[in-house]
């Protein structure tokens, strides 16, 4: 609740009186409120759980996007803290790491289950405090998931352990005794089962409420029903309506169930994720969630994605000075060993070599790289699509080029000098892509879906395309270029795209709206 601090006087106001209740409406007035409180005006903190963050372990998007969420929180004034295992990776990079406190054991199970809580040294006011559960035996392995392109066996024991140790840990990482817990995705959505099975009440803080992101439900975390007391879970959980899912264990699902709030990474996979086509099987329960579940658009940190100032690309350039965008597309063309030409359009996709990002509409039909074009993929994936990409680049190596190591100043050199970003995607919850491109005057062409369809303006900042078939890709591709000889309207169509604000502001103040109203649950 907010103190109004009218300093009203009642009956009759001498001057006095009235000098006095405008020094006690100052005094309110000047007053700094938290950036986040309960609505009795409590201040609140944040804590994020997630199974990577960047830069310290990441295998996409996940990390990346919760860095930046977090990073921006700080900047808002909100305390942040973030948690993460502590993989092999971790302790193989140079930051430093401290432990926090004693060892401890949790219970998972019928076992107690040992481990310790480290803390990242590296700190400083505009950056969240980041900690790390350590356990050995869990998380000290060559992959953060699994290994050659398979998920550990115990995958479901490793972060339910994680989860566990998150919620018995909590009262040494909230930053204050009232909390939102925003766990990410199935590695933290048991955390908000956990809660409400220990009961959030009954931990040393005042107050704990739980938010759930769903950043690609098609990882959802199903295991055996077997595992149910392997994990600690009751039985009496089992049941259609919280944990089960076609006779199996489903995390992601008790997750959406169990927690305060849900959000995913934007409107329109909000919508999606409500139907039988896009919802993974779980439509039903993001149904019923109804005004508990809202979509909210990831941003980008447009000060490291930004062509006047980054140091990875080989010219800088502005929107109203493209000159060196044409340099940065002839360094792309030597780099590559593609054949310089001036007034060849340059195709670019850089992401994993997977099925969802819609290799198979690219594959499938001839005609596409028979076009007037050159092409780059940057990215590594599936060996059956990393086979046909080089199978096709050998036989036309003057146009055509793959490099399967990815790195991330590849990825800036790449978007800075190629002409169309290539999303086709099957499915894309959000995507980060086509807002980097669109900073690099480099235009998408993408499926309208998820986050493509909410920043992609279709013919004004990219081409967008409904049906995922070859032809309806084709299509898109055809109208692109078409639009590409028209230098003057292209020209037009990269300045307008440059110039639109992808930010993490906007975002960041959208998620505190949510936190707000998961602290406004149970009030009553």
């Amino acid at each position: 609740m907010i103190v109004d601090g009218g300093g009203r006087v009642a009956g009759g106001t001498s001057s006095g009186a009235m000098a006095i209740g405008r020094e006690e409406r100052a005094e309110h007035v000047d007053e700094p409120q938290p950036p986040l409180a309960t609505p009795d005006g409590e201040p609140a903190s944040v804590v994020h759980v997630a199974a990577e963050l960047a830069p310290f372990a990441r295998s996409g998007g996940l990390g990346e996007a919760v860095a930046a969420l977090a990073r921006y929180q700080c900047a808002a004034g909100i305390p942040v803290a973030v948690v993460m295992p502590l993989y092999g990776a971790v302790r193989a990079s140079s930051r430093g790491i401290a432990p926090v406190g004693e060892p401890f054991t949790v219970q998972l199970g019928d076992h107690r289950v040992g481990v310790r809580l480290y803390r990242s040294t590296e700190r400083s006011a505009d950056l969240p405090q980041v900690y790390f559960v350590e356990n050995a035996h869990a998380f000290d392995r060559a992959g953060m998931y699994g290994v050659g392109g398979h998920d550990y066996p115990d995958n479901a024991y490793r972060f339910a352990l994680f989860c566990r140790a998150v919620v018995e840990a909590l009262p040494r990482i909230a930053p204050t005794p009232t909390v939102v817990v925003h766990a990410h995705d199935w590695h933290g959505a048991l955390v908000p089962v956990y809660l409400r099975l220990t009961g959030a009440q009954r931990l040393p803080l005042r107050r704990v409420r739980s938010v759930l992101t769903v950043h690609n439900a098609g990882y959802q975390g199903v295991f055996p029903a077997s595992t149910m007391p392997e994990i600690g879970l009751p039985w009496e959980l089992f049941d259609w309506r919280r944990l089960e899912w076609h006779g199996q264990l489903n995390c992601l699902k008790g997750g959406l169930v169990f927690s305060d709030m849900v959000t995913t990474v934007s409107p329109t996979h909000a919508h999606e994720l409500r139907t039988g086509a896009g919802g993974f099987g779980l439509h039903g329960v993001f149904v019923w969630l109804r005004d508990r579940f809202v979509g909210i658009v990831n941003g980008i940190d447009q000060r490291q994605w930004s062509p006047e100032r980054d140091p990875d690309i080989p010219y800088r350039f502005t929107r109203d000075d493209l000159r060196n965008k044409r340099r940065c597309r002839w360094a792309l063309q030597h780099g590559f060993g593609l054949e310089r030409r001036a007034h060849v359009p340059i195709f670019a996709l850089t992401a994993r070599l997977v099925s969802q990002k819609g290799l198979d509409l690219i594959l499938g039909d001839p005609g596409y790289f028979a076009l007037d074009a050159q092409y780059i993929f940057l990215g590594s994936g599936e060996p059956r699509y990393e086979q046909a990409l080089s199978n096709i680049a050998a036989r036309a190596p003057s146009r055509i080029a793959v490099e399967f190591e990815f790195s991330e100043p590849l990825e800036h050199a790449l978007l800075a000098g190629a002409d169309l970003c290539l999303m086709p995607s099957l499915y894309e919850p959000c995507g980060l892509t086509q807002m980097r491109a669109q900073r690099y005057g480099t235009i998408p062409v993408a499926r309208r879906v998820g986050g493509l369809a909410d920043t992609i303006e279709d013919g004004v900042t990219g081409f967008l395309f409904d049906d995922y078939t070859p032809s309806a890709f084709m299509d898109a591709v055809v109208r692109a270029l078409d639009h590409y000889r028209d230098r003057e309207a292209w020209r037009a169509m990269m300045r307008e795209a440059m110039a639109r604000d992808f930010g993490w502001e906007r975002s960041e103040q959208r998620y505190r709206d949510v936190y707000r109203r998961a602290l406004a649950r149970h009030e009553a």
